[in-house]
C-alpha cells in the first residue's frame, strides 16, 4: 500500500551465519527490516548507504572489532544517533563496560533468550526516538539534537557555519503527485545531504516538512552549498514522470488557487558563517539562518546566500 509506514531497519553485524539466521527471522516476523554485514568494515559501509534505525552489533568480528565498529560509528555525527545493542558472549564486567563507554545503548549476552533480544530491540528504538527528537520520516536528528550543536559551537566561541537547506516547489510537487511521492523525495533529500556532509564534522538535522539544517566548519560552508546543490540538481528530474521531466515542469494550482507552472524542484540554502561571534543565541542563529534561506528561494533555480552583515554579498550557485 502507498500509505503504508515505512519499517524501521536494523543491521546485524554477526559473523556466525546461524545466530544470524535466528536474529533475522527473529526481527522480520516482528516486522522490522533486517540487513546483515559479516564483519566491521562491511557494517560501516552499509550504516552509511542504509543509515539503520538500531545496529545490533557482535563484539568478536573480523575485519574490525565491535568495539572498533562502535566507536567510529559514535564519532561520526552523521550517525552517531543510531542506537548499538551489543552483543557477547563475554561475561567479564569490564568488557561490557567498555561497550557501554563507547556509546553502545545496552547488551544482550549470547546465548540470548530471542523473545528478551526483541525487547530490548523495541525498548531502545522507543528511548531512541523520545532521547532524539528524530524525524519519522528520515530518522535523521530533529530540532533537540540541532539545539545542542549549535549551542556547542556557540560556547567553543570557534567559527561555524549554519546552512538552512530548503526546496523550492515542493507544495506544488506534493499536490501534484500526492504525499507519498512527495515523502519518498524527502527521504532521497535526506540521502543525498547525507552523502554530501563530513562525517566526524558536520551535523544533519531534519527539523520538518521539507527543511533541513547543516551545521559544519567556517571552511567547508561554500563548498558544502555548491556540493549539496550539485548533488541535487543531478537527482532531482528523476523525481517525476517522463512527460513532466521532457516538459520541464508541472502544472497546478498555486497557493491562489490559479494554474501555474512549476520547474523542476530544486534547492535553496541560507548559510550563516559564525566567525566573529555575532550568533550569540539559538534565537539569533534561526532568524539569520530562516532571512538568508528566504533570499535565496526568491532566486530561480538552486541558490544559496551568505550571511551579508558578515560575509559575502551573495555566492552565486555553483
Amino acid at each position: 500500500m502507498a500509505n503504508e509506514p515505512k519499517r524501521e531497519t536494523v543491521l546485524v553485524v554477526e559473523d556466525e551465519e546461524a545466530v544470524s539466521y535466528v536474529i533475522r527471522r527473529c526481527l522480520e516476523t516482528s516486522g522490522f527490516a533486517v540487513i546483515e554485514a559479516r564483519d566491521g568494515e562491511t557494517a560501516l559501509k552499509l550504516v552509511e548507504e542504509e543509515s539503520p534505525d538500531l545496529i545490533l552489533l557482535d563484539v568478536k568480528i573480523p575485519r574490525m572489532d565491535g568495539f572498533e565498529v562502535c566507536r567510529r560509528i559514535k564519532e561520526d555525527l552523521r550517525f552517531q544517533h543510531i542506537p548499538i545493542l551489543m552483543l557477547t558472549a563475554l561475561t567479564e564486567q569490564d568488557e561490557r563496560v567498555k561497550g557501554l563507554d563507547l556509546g553502545a545503548s545496552d547488551y544482550v549476552v549470547k546465548p540470548f533468550n530471542v523473545q528478551e533480544l526483541l525487547a530490548r530491540v523495541r525498548t531502545t528504538l522507543r528511548r531512541s526516538r523520545a532521547d532524539l527528537d528524530a524525524s519519522p520520516l528520515t530518522r535523521l536528528p530533529g530540532n533537540s539534537s540541532l539545539e545542542r550543536v549549535i549551542l556547542s559551537g556557540i560556547q567553543s566561541r570557534q567559527p561555524f557555519a549554519i546552512l538552512y537547506v530548503d526546496l523550492n516547489g515542493f507544495k506544488a510537487y506534493n499536490d501534484h503527485y500526492g504525499f507519498s511521492r512527495g515523502d519518498e523525495v524527502i527521504r532521497r533529500t535526506a540521502k543525498i545531504l547525507q552523502s554530501a556532509v563530513l562525517g566526524g564534522t558536520d551535523f544533519l538535522g531534519h527539523v520538518g516538512g521539507d527543511d533541513f539544517v547543516v551545521v559544519t566548519t567556517a571552511e567547508r560552508a561554500e563548498p558544502l552549498c555548491k556540493d549539496i546543490i550539485f548533488r541535487f540538481d543531478a537527482a532531482a528530474p528523476g523525481f517525476y514522470d517522463e512527460p513532466d521531466r521532457r516538459r520541464g515542469y508541472i502544472e497546478t494550482e498555486n497557493r491562489q488557487g490559479a494554474r501555474q507552472k512549476f520547474p523542476i524542484l530544486s534547492v535553496a540554502i541560507g548559510a550563516a558563517v559564525n566567525r566573529d561571534g555575532h550568533i550569540a543565541s539559538l534565537g539569533m542563529a534561526s532568524r539569520i539562518s530562516a532571512e538568508l534561506k528566504s533570499f535565496a528561494k526568491k532566486n530561480p533555480g538552486s541558490s544559496y546566500v551568505f550571511d551579508r552583515r558578515h560575509g559575502p554579498d551573495r555566492s552565486p550557485p555553483g
